[in-house]
């Protein structure tokens, strides 16, 4: 995986990723035909909501509805990155207009930003510079639960301990 960030591995409840069957994850997307074949199948309906991403660790995008569980979409592998994207038709072609690091089932950090924005440059979509929402998720070193850090306060919300400045969500990574 030379020139790829950090992987994730699923840390969300083990029963969703049990519930997995063969064949389950999010439509590949690794190019702009990808992308044009996989949006003309989506209901207007489904484009007023973000889609569930992952991005693999081969560094390529996969979309499902939102409703979606990112360990689904993922097929169970470990991802590069995980949140919510929305996207919008603007001057005859497709743009991403929002998307976040959203996932608690692999609550990447925050920069995995780079791996979303070459998984985007290789479909030949216009995006953000970043992450329109950041999620900074961190575990609590003394209670071990996953929390999310709201403006800036890094104490745990379930027993008030601090929590570290760095990433620390999987002890394993």
């Amino acid at each position: 995986m030379s020139g790829w960030g950090r992987s994730y591995r699923y840390v969300g409840p083990a029963e969703l990723r049990a519930a997995l069957c063969p064949g389950d994850g999010g439509r590949r997307v690794g190019s702009a035909a990808d992308f044009d074949g996989w949006i003309v199948e989506q209901s207007t309906a489904e484009l007023t909501e973000p889609f569930t991403f992952v991005v693999g660790t081969d560094g390529v995008l996969r979309l499902a509805p939102r409703r979606s569980e990112h360990v689904a979409c993922a097929g169970g592998d470990m991802v590069l990155s995980a949140g919510e994207i929305s996207f919008v038709h603007e001057a005859d072609r497709w743009a991403v207009s929002e998307v976040s690091n959203q996932s608690t089932g692999y609550c990447p950090d925050v920069s995995s930003w780079a791996e979303v924005a070459r998984a985007l440059d290789a479909v030949e979509l216009r995006r953000p510079s970043g992450f329109t929402h950041e999620v900074v998720f961190r575990r609590c070193p003394d209670c071990q639960e996953h929390t999310i850090v709201r403006e800036d306060d890094f104490v745990c919300v379930f027993c008030g301990s601090d929590l570290p400045a760095e990433w620390n969500v999987d002890p394993t990574a």
